[in-house]
């Protein structure tokens, strides 16, 4: 047998008391609609003396399980991830998803005072579904309906095999593309170009940037990225309009396998399938060894030493823009490990000089799972983007195609140092991350990358698209000018005009192994962008000059006054406990009021959250779940921004110990809107023109605003300023 791993995370004290015995929700829109049926059980455990939590250690023999915690706030989510348990990313406005391998993690969890219900019951089971599944498919079918017409996921291999045959079949369309940096085991970083005369790289053009595998165990995001370069090539060969148009103007940037070792090592194991230390094909992040890492770790491969799968960096939790805050993991072993720097990991160091380097105008990151949308903030103490509005209209327009879930990141939880925060604030790129799928890192092929990229049944986004409609969106995102900014003038051939500016910005506050939070760290970005001029006037599309991290925050000025407050009517009698009952309430909207909040406060005559505790979950006029008050708080407080007009419902489950004389009131309030806060800050591009020996000869300064056209004359003429 593997030999055991002890893990020596210091022992949090719990803040939240356990609850005992009680039933759980388990799924508010269904009780709803069966007309508040009571709800379904769900496992619970008590507090009791334990080992500490374990740094590293996974039982082989034990059964594996998937859990949903019952963490309905951000600030619990964050709480349950810093536990250093296998979160899977999978998580809701109820709990967050985190992988049990064995008795010790179930006594993390209770230790830390969470309660949970089980979603996937055999782990394993399931994954040896899922496998046969994919046997079966891929000898049923001699191509699928994908632009390639695969059938299995690829290996490494395949992948490089593939970049090389499109690059080969479509020479005027493609750019073969390899990152500035190798792995930490010395792989290049592989991808492709896509673009009308794709070899031109100083043409000026935007860019739109679709990646995959920055988790090594997540095969469909490299999956799903390289589906749309043949979808893009096949569509542009095929005479289709759309592709025609969009690779006119812009270029497109695949890098399937961001994590190369990782993925490597993820897709070459021997699936063990117990999910253990050292079932390596769960492994996710990278090969490096910290420097944290104890001696006896250090030694053997990445793909066998005595850590395991848990050696390496979290390559999205290592990008510098908020560093070291909350969502990824201090110790080395951490399934969401930071690094030891920010930025120290060559992988995502590569993606950050490539996107420096480019006007990335859209990036998306590619993961599992979820079935989400997820747009900057990643941190809620970050504050909305000043560009929220225009954010969150390309996510709920991707997300109308795969039927996910569009919504800040910070909604999910905290995840600092994710590819898209740093992307964002620091260039002005718009950046997203998509999960795929809503079960499992790498489940059943038809579905997960089939049905998923093609909007095809099992997936929920069936006849709506799919993946594959949301990327020719991102792309159309990336080429319209209203979303980036673009500068014109002239310069003589052979110069080349460029912008540039070097930056210094701050980490979050970085949280130390030992629970204290200290200083940011700073970090200096130098983003620059070339344009070859053939003669005459050029047209170059970049990115804002200021930086959104410093252009202020997101908000609106009131139209209306705020909604007059509401008292909520409880319903006659009080349901069982484990029981549920319901109010309904209308918001109104614009001419009339101008909601910017609607707060729903409610409580109960008790000073126990163990004997007496209501948990309430608020339905939008959609149907959908808005918010949720589920913790140990009297009263329990929903905060809903922004909400839109209709008839909402608040349900009301009597978690433990509601009656008669312990029944709950609620009123329902409302506030105007935030009002914007731009900071005033205006930041220039450099803008300079070197002739062909690369002598510069001309500089000035432009400040371009998003939206913005600025036309700076003949920009080679001497002493410009």
């Amino acid at each position: 047998m593997s030999p055991r791993i002890p893990r020596r995370i210091p022992r949090r004290i719990p803040r939240r008391i356990p609850r005992a015995g009680a039933t759980r929700l388990a799924t508010v829109t269904a009780l709803v609609a069966a007309g508040l049926a009571a709800t379904a059980a769900g496992a619970t455990g008590t507090a009791g003396p334990g080992d500490p939590p374990r740094e590293l250690a996974r039982a082989d023999g034990d059964a594996t399980q998937i859990v949903m915690v019952k963490a309905p706030t951000v600030e619990e989510r964050n709480e349950v991830i810093g536990l250093g348990l296998d979160v899977t990313e999978h998580a809701d406005e109820r709990g967050i998803e985190v992988v049990l391998h064995d008795a010790e993690d179930a006594a993390t969890l209770r230790e830390a005072g969470f309660t949970w219900r089980v979603t996937v019951e055999d782990l394993e089971a399931l994954t040896r579904k899922n496998r046969r599944a994919d046997r079966a498919y891929a000898a049923s079918v001699e191509e699928s309906g994908l632009p390639s017409g695969r059938t299995s996921y690829r290996t490494y291999d395949d992948y490089v095999s593939d970049l090389d045959q499109l690059a080969t079949t479509y020479p005027s369309l493609t750019r073969p593309l390899t990152l500035a940096n190798t792995t930490v085991l010395g792989e290049d970083i592989r991808g492709i170009e896509v673009s009308a005369n794709a070899d031109k790289v100083k043409d000026g053009k935007p860019v739109f940037l679709l990646m995959g595998a920055h988790h090594a165990r997540e095969w469909p995001s490299a999956e799903h990225t390289i589906e749309f370069a043949f979808d893009l090539l096949e569509s542009h060969r095929a005479g289709d309009a759309r592709a025609r148009d969009l690779l006119s103007r812009s270029r497109v940037i695949l890098v399937p396998v961001v994590n190369v070792d990782g993925f490597k090592v993820s897709r070459d194991a021997d699936p063990l399938g117990n999910f253990s230390t050292f079932d390596y094909e769960i492994k996710r992040k990278n090969c490096s060894v910290s420097a944290a890492t104890p001696a006896q770790y250090t030694t053997g491969s990445c793909d066998d030493n005595l850590a395991g799968r848990y050696r390496g960096t979290d390559l999205n939790r290592n990008y510098p823009g908020f560093w070291g805050g909350g969502g990824a993991s201090p110790f080395w072993s951490g399934d969401t490990f930071r690094g030891d720097a920010p930025g120290s990991e060559p992988e995502s160091d590569a993606v950050r000089q490539l996107i420096s380097e480019r006007a990335v105008t859209v990036m998306i990151s590619n993961h599992t799972y979820s079935n989400l949308v997820l747009r900057p903030p990643a941190i809620a103490a970050t504050g909305l983007a000043i560009d929220e509005p225009e954010l969150k209209a390309l996510g709920d327009a991707m997300a109308a195609k795969n039927d996910y879930v569009s919504q800040a990141s910070y909604q999910l939880y905290d995840t600092s140092g994710s590819t898209e925060d740093w992307s964002y604030w620091i260039t002005g790129g718009f950046g997203y991350t998509f999960e795929i799928g809503d079960e499992g890192f790498h489940p059943a092929y038809e579905e997960a990358v089939v049905g998923e990229y093609l909007g095809l049944a099992p997936a929920d986004g069936a006849g709506l698209g799919g993946n594959r409609e949301a990327y020719w969106l991102a792309t159309e995102a990336a080429a319209d000018r209203d979303l980036h900014s673009v500068i014109t003038g002239t310069a003589p051939a052979k110069h080349t005009v460029s912008v540039s500016k070097t930056v210094t910005s701050e980490t979050s506050p970085v949280i130390g192994t030992d629970g204290t939070v200290g200083e940011p760290l700073l970090f200096t970005d130098d983003l620059s962008t070339e344009l070859a001029s053939t003669g005459g006037p050029f047209t170059f599309d970049v990115n804002p000059s200021t930086r959104p991290l410093v252009m202020g925050r997101y908000g609106r000025e009131a139209q209306a006054p705020p909604q007059d407050s509401i008292t909520l009517a409880n319903p006659a009698g009080v349901p069982a406990v484990g029981s549920s009952e319901a109010v309904t309430f209308d918001v109104q909207g614009l001419p009339a009021v101008d909601n910017g909040f609607l707060v729903v406060t409610v409580d109960w005559p008790s000073d126990d959250p163990v004997a007496q505790d209501w948990d309430f979950f608020l339905i939008g006029p959609d149907g959908e779940p808005v918010g949720s008050g589920a913790t140990l708080a009297n009263p329990e407080v929903i905060r809903v921004p922004d909400p839109q007009p209709g008839t909402y419902t608040l349900v009301a489950d009597n978690y433990a110990g509601g009656s008669e004389a312990y029944d709950w009131s609620g009123t329902v309030t409302f506030e105007g809107p935030t009002p914007p806060s731009p900071t005033g800050t205006r930041e220039a591009w450099l803008l300079s023109c070197a002739d062909k020996r690369g002598n510069v000869v001309a500089t000035s300064e432009v400040v371009v605003e998003r939206g913005e056209r600025v036309d700076v004359g003949d920009a080679c003429e001497r002493d410009k300023e």
